[in-house]
């Protein structure tokens, strides 16, 4: 019985698939989790549970969602605001000139990976170097799934291995352990992962030719630099906002932070392109043209489609779909856990667990499937995370075994699950539908069967330490 709602998401996702391709974060997956979410309720009315207490879990769930629909709030408008001022066409110009198109896929996820170590944020990598490396990968025609997938697989890969990040904070305090033997225990596993990551991208790069477009990258130079005021100088927004999280600033006044620098850069250094755009050439026309970028469609006329695209944002109600489909996302795992029918599903799965290999495996499921179901990757850390402790004690196995599989199962894989918040969020931020770049997010794949084939053979397996 527990089962009937995941099996009625799931057919129902499938479903959406086969009828609206990779527009199904428009409205389709948002009107499923409602729908199997009642199904859910359906289920605990008749076991019991009254009304009143499922819609409860439902805004409990979503209470812990608001952080990060504010913080995809700002993204939308730091977005609208580092098009304006030019900074996002800046790194586009720049990197165009740097970045050679054989190697610009295994460049991107490196880069991404060094910046998401430097601040400990995944999310804010792709929201500012991510979303100017899609726009290059796209100039220079690859597949827009390969370049959101190599992105991706940087900025995760940094995540993981970062002392600032939440998740490698999150992990090891839940499993009981410090961070940093938590971190070297986790490199066994993320750092073969993230080689043959770079291997792979390497291979495509070099085999493949990018699509055909309808300009050249030097025309896209051209293009870039007769709109926008181009200087280095426009980096140093960037560079205060990653300085700002490598420092502990939390990610929204951070965010909001390099929104308000982008407006200013832009009356600095756009102050043509302002002109251009204001109609009545006055204070309110300045007023009305920069709120437009950050809250709403900001576009250039550009006459090729191409350059139309790629120079375009929707600030901050680009955002909405997304917001949206979390809040659905949230809803559904909220009945699920007030119906009590996670609980009896995990349950099911601690049954499972007999041998080190099968313990490690059915924790790394289960942290999948809340992913899959809760559409939260801290509940994917947390209730596996709780659920299995003790099961790692019976087998003598130190804490630092469950931490790393809660990271390399639970972290990396919420950004697969298109209506989990880290898969909602990385699709709206870069425009890129979850089921268009997740078979390229090489390193998320990798880690889960990596942790496994590493407790499989018994490689360094550490055991718990006696009193």
């Amino acid at each position: 019985m527990a089962l009937i709602p995941v099996v009625f998401l799931i057919g129902m996702l499938f479903l959406n698939v086969l009828a609206f391709g990779d527009d199904t974060l428009s409205f389709s997956n948002q009107l499923v989790l409602l729908a199997a979410a009642g199904v859910a309720g359906i289920i605990g009315l008749t076991h019991g549970h009254d009304f009143k207490a499922l819609m409860d879990g439902s805004i409990d769930n979503i209470k812990q969602a608001v952080p990060a629909l504010i913080i995809l709030l700002l993204i939308g408008c730091l977005a609208g605001s580092w098009m304006v001022s030019g900074i996002v066409p800046a790194m586009i110009y720049y990197g165009m000139k740097v970045l050679h198109p054989d190697f610009f896929l295994v460049s991107a996820c490196v880069i991404c990976a060094v910046v998401s170590i430097a601040t400990g944020s995944s999310w804010g990598t792709i929201a500012t170097i991510g979303i100017a490396l899609l726009g290059i990968g796209n100039a220079l025609g690859f597949h827009e799934g390969l370049v959101a997938g190599a992105i991706i697989s940087g900025a995760y890969f940094g995540d993981k291995m970062s002392p600032l990040s939440d998740t490698t904070n999150l992990a090891p305090a839940v499993a009981g352990t410090d961070i940093f033997t938590h971190i070297r225990y986790m490199a066994l596993t993320t750092i073969p992962s993230i080689v043959i990551t770079l291997i792979i991208f390497t291979v495509i790069g070099l085999t493949i030719t990018p699509e055909s477009t309808q300009v050249s990258a030097s025309d896209v130079e051209a293009s870039i630099a007769s709109v926008f005021n181009l200087s280095p100088l426009l980096f140093i927004v960037p560079a205060v906002v990653i300085f700002l999280i490598t420092r502990r600033i939390p990610a929204a006044p951070a965010l909001a932070i390099g929104s308000i620098l982008g407006i200013v850069f832009a009356l600095i250094f756009q102050s043509d392109l302002l002109n251009s755009l204001n109609a009545t050439n006055d204070f309110v026309g300045y007023y009305s043209t920069l709120m437009q970028a950050l809250g709403t469609d900001f576009s250039l006329s550009i006459d090729n489609e191409m350059m139309q695209d790629l120079l375009s944002t929707g600030g901050m109600a680009g955002m909405l779909n997304t917001i949206w489909l979390i809040v659905c996302a949230m809803i559904f795992g909220g009945v699920m856990e007030r119906s009590q029918c996670l609980e009896v599903i995990t349950q099911s799965l601690l049954g499972l667990a007999k041998g080190r290999t099968s313990l490690t495996a059915t924790t790394g499921v289960s942290a999948l499937f809340m992913n899959a179901t809760a559409s939260d990757q801290y509940l994917a850390i947390v209730v596996p995370g709780k659920m299995y402790s003790q099961a790692y004690k019976d087998q003598d196995l130190a804490p630092e075994n469950l931490s790393r599989t809660l990271e390399d199962c639970g972290t990396v894989t919420s950004v697969l699950v298109p209506w989990n918040t880290c898969g909602a969020t990385q699709a709206g931020v870069l425009g890129v539908a979850t089921v268009v770049y997740w078979p390229f997010c090489f390193f998320c794949l990798i880690s889960p069967f990596m942790n496994i084939l590493v407790s499989a053979v018994n490689f360094r397996i550490q055991k718990a330490k006696k009193d």
